[in-house]
Order: C-alpha cells, then sequence, then structure tokens
C-alpha cells in the first residue's frame, strides 16, 4: 500500500476540513499535469469560491446610490403601515421610537447586528465595485449553495462569488437555462440572483416565480421576499412569507423573515409573537433571543430581558456587546453586584471604540442613576474620547454642566418654541415635550 494519499482525495480531503487555499493549491498542481481534469477543476472553483462565499439571501447591503437614486418605489406618499420608509406610528401598544435608539438608517435598534446592517468601507470607489463582499452570514449554507455536482454550476458561483463579475454570471446562466430547455428551477434562481445584483428587481421577480412554479424551495421564498423589500412592498413580502409557511410549515427562516420586517414597520408586538415562534422551532435562535430580550427592556421588563441575555451566555456567546446588555439589565433590574462587573469584562472585550463608547456611556448612566455626578462626567468624557461623534454623551454632558450652573446661554424662546413643536409632530406622546410646551406658553404669557 502507498504511503501517497491519491492528490484528488487529498484535496477533497482539504475542502472537507475547510483548508481551502490548501485544497486551491493541490488542484492547480493536478491541473499543470492533465490540465482537462473536469474533477480539479470543479474543486478549484469550489475551493475559490467557498474562501469568500457569503449567503446571498442574508446580505443586503443597501449602498448610498440605492438610497439616494432609487427609482423603485411604487407609490411617492404610502399608505400608512404599507411602507419601510415611513414605519408610521407604533399602534400595537409596544415600546416607541422616542424611548428606543434608532440605528443610523432610521431603524430602532432590533437587538441583533444583522449582515445586512453592517456597513462595509472599501477604500475608492474602484475597489467597492471590484471587490466581491465578504461577510459571514447568520443562516447555515443553504440548498442552493449544495448543487455542485457540474461544472457549470461550479463555474457560475466562481463567476458570481469570487470574481463578482455579474453580467458574465448572467450570460452562463442565461445559456444554461436555454440548453436545460427552461426546466431547471435552479438556472432560473441564479438568473433572479444576477438581476437582483443588477438593480433589475421586476425582471429578478419573474425569474423567482417562474422557478417557484416549477419547484418548491426555501431558498426562492426568501430570494422573492428579498426582492419585494427593495421595491418597498413589505405587506407583498409578507404574504410571501405566509404563503411559503403553507408549504414548509414551521420552516425557521421564513418565520424569522417575517419577524424582522414587523421590526422594521415598527410593529414590534408582532415581530415578537414571530421570534417566540421561531424559539418554539430552534431554541437556540441567536437572532430570536437576542430581539425578544431587546423588546422586553425596552417594555420596562428588564428583569426577563436578563432571563435571555443570560441564555445567550450559557449557550458560549461571549462578547462585549452581550455583557454591555447583561449590565444594563442588572442595574434597571436592581441587581447592583452585577453591574459593575458586566461591564468591566464588556470593556475588556470591547473590539473597537465605538464599542468602549457605548460602554463609558452606559456606566455615566449608572453613575447617574446612584448619584455620583462626578463619576458620569468623567464617564461621559470617556465615551467621547473612544468616539467624538457620541451625540448622547454630549447632550448629558450639557444637562450636567447645566446642573453645576456652568450656563453660558440661556434665552432663544421663540427657537425653542418651534423646536419643541417639531419634537411634538414627530412624537406626541412625549411627556417632557408636553411638560415644556406648557413653560415655553407660561413665559410667553408673562411677557
Amino acid at each position: 500500500m502507498s504511503s501517497e494519499m491519491e492528490p484528488l482525495l487529498l484535496a477533497w480531503s482539504y475542502f472537507r476540513r475547510r483548508k481551502f487555499q490548501l485544497c486551491a493549491d493541490l488542484c492547480t498542481q493536478m491541473l499543470e499535469k492533465s490540465p482537462y481534469d473536469q474533477a480539479a477543476w470543479i474543486l478549484k472553483a469550489r475551493a475559490l469560491t467557498e474562501m469568500i462565499y457569503i449567503d446571498e439571501i442574508d446580505v443586503d447591503q443597501e449602498g448610498i446610490a440605492e438610497m439616494m437614486l432609487d427609482e423603485n418605489a411604487i407609490a411617492q406618499v404610502p399608505r400608512p403601515g404599507t411602507s419601510l420608509k415611513l414605519p408610521g406610528t407604533n399602534q400595537t401598544g409596544g415600546p416607541s421610537q422616542a424611548v428606543r435608539p434608532i440605528t443610523q438608517a432610521g431603524r430602532p435598534i432590533t437587538g441583533f447586528l444583522r449582515p445586512s446592517t453592517q456597513s462595509g468601507r472599501p477604500g475608492t470607489m474602484e475597489q467597492a465595485i471590484r471587490t466581491p463582499r465578504t461577510a459571514y452570514t447568520a443562516r447555515p449554507i443553504t440548498s442552493s449553495s449544495g448543487r455542485f455536482v457540474r461544472l457549470g454550476t461550479a463555474l457560475f458561483e466562481y463567476i458570481f462569488h469570487h470574481e463578482n463579475d455579474v453580467k458574465t454570471a448572467l450570460d452562463l446562466a442565461a445559456l444554461s437555462t436555454e440548453h436545460s430547455q427552461y426546466k431547471d428551477w435552479w438556472w432560473k434562481v441564479q438568473i433572479g440572483k444576477c438581476y437582483y445584483r443588477l438593480g433589475m428587481y421586476r425582471e429578478a421577480e419573474k425569474q423567482f416565480k417562474s422557478a417557484l412554479k416549477q419547484q418548491e424551495m426555501v431558498d426562492t421564498f426568501l430570494y422573492l421576499a428579498k426582492v419585494y423589500v427593495s421595491l418597498d412592498q413589505p405587506v407583498t413580502a409578507l404574504n410571501l412569507f405566509k404563503q411559503g409557511l403553507d408549504k414548509f410549515p414551521g420552516e425557521v427562516t421564513l418565520l424569522c423573515g417575517i419577524a424582522r420586517i414587523y421590526e422594521e414597520m415598527n410593529n414590534m408586538s408582532s415581530a415578537a409573537e414571530y421570534y417566540k415562534e421561531v424559539l418554539k422551532q430552534d431554541n437556540t435562535h441567536v437572532e430570536a433571543i437576542a430581539c425578544i430580550g431587546s423588546n422586553h427592556f425596552y417594555s420596562d421588563q428588564p428583569e426577563i430581558a436578563l432571563r435571555f441575555y443570560r441564555r445567550l451566555l450559557q449557550m458560549g456567546i461571549y462578547n462585549g456587546q452581550l455583557f454591555n446588555n447583561l449590565g444594563l439589565c442588572c442595574f434597571y433590574a436592581q441587581q447592583y453586584d452585577m453591574t459593575l462587573t458586566s461591564f468591566e469584562r464588556a470593556l475588556s472585550l470591547a473590539e473597537n471604540e465605538e464599542e468602549a463608547a457605548d460602554v463609558w456611556y452606559n456606566l455615566g448612566h449608572v453613575a447617574v442613576g446612584i448619584g455620583d455626578t462626578n463619576l458620569a462626567h468623567q464617564c461621559f468624557r470617556l465615551a467621547l474620547v473612544n468616539n467624538n461623534h457620541h451625540a448622547e454623551a454630549y447632550n448629558n454632558l450639557a444637562v450636567l454642566e447645566m446642573r453645576k450652573g456652568h450656563v453660558e446661554q440661556i434665552g432663544d424662546l421663540q427657537r425653542s418654541y418651534v423646536a419643541v413643536q417639531k419634537s411634538e409632530a414627530a412624537f406626541p406622546d412625549h411627556v417632557d415635550t408636553q411638560h415644556l410646551i406648557k413653560q415655553l406658553r407660561q413665559h410667553f404669557a408673562m411677557l
């Protein structure tokens, strides 16, 4: 028996152990000896693709061009509750948007950082256009990526993911569909993916619908829903997800999709219901646990939120954000012994300056809560050292300075009144705003 392993078998072994670079190098050596070895070509294409593979269903980075030059909106003034651009007021009795912090994109913070909410910022425009987008996905690799049977499919995935050459990938997919006499659902899905990446949403919709008629697959439902979200048709996407659930009852990715859309429409109670459904199917689903925990926290139930975050800790999730949330929950649930240790752990695990700034900001809140204004002042200053654009820390420092009597400018009642009217329009039920309006009216009556 030879001590050396058959090269193709060794390359496949590397691939199975996720040592993709070694696998690709070995395939290259084999191809130098026999350039027409199809097995080596397929394996090399797969290895190079897997190095930077992303699950297209989960990742959707909306760049500034898509936000500013969006020509796909159906109605200029959509009805309330039918658009993601104007989520509408919270009719469901959950926590309001004014209480819950929001992201830069204007969405309420959900408790879970999804790939689509991370902004990758490549150095130059050319780099942004040519570089394949790489991100880790929250979903396991799906059935659409499991079909590397022939060289054609492996080649398509290589061109689409590794080279990021959507036009060539589209040409290959179109020829393959023609070759299969338009009877292969997989190629239709790939054409739909290319159209979606090119921003041709209506064409993508036709391809995905055609694929669904031939073969109902969970992935295709998810891709089609993504198209409707991009077209700002959340209600259509919700109906599609529910159709999918009729065919695939209890499918976690579909339930999660519904919950995310409700969350973006600011319907927090419906989102929480669907996340609970997710947990019935998969009780280790990190996104559902984090979002339900966050929802309880902003609904003034920190003790219940604490149980969810502790569950994440038991599952082995160990990062700064989780300890930050644990610290806040302990503080508001009056478990002071654990508060500072949680924040200390959060600071030691903070991966970047922005995370550290948030921890210092929260520590400042704790200091205000226990009445130590000097400590609060130091914490807010440290938040600004880590992140110079932390607006909330500036705001709270100003309040502390005002309490100390360090007031440089008091007076402009008219501008104050204009600002407070805008605040009232944005959030009519805000108690502090109502108090301020009352005070200003008393001032005006005295003038």
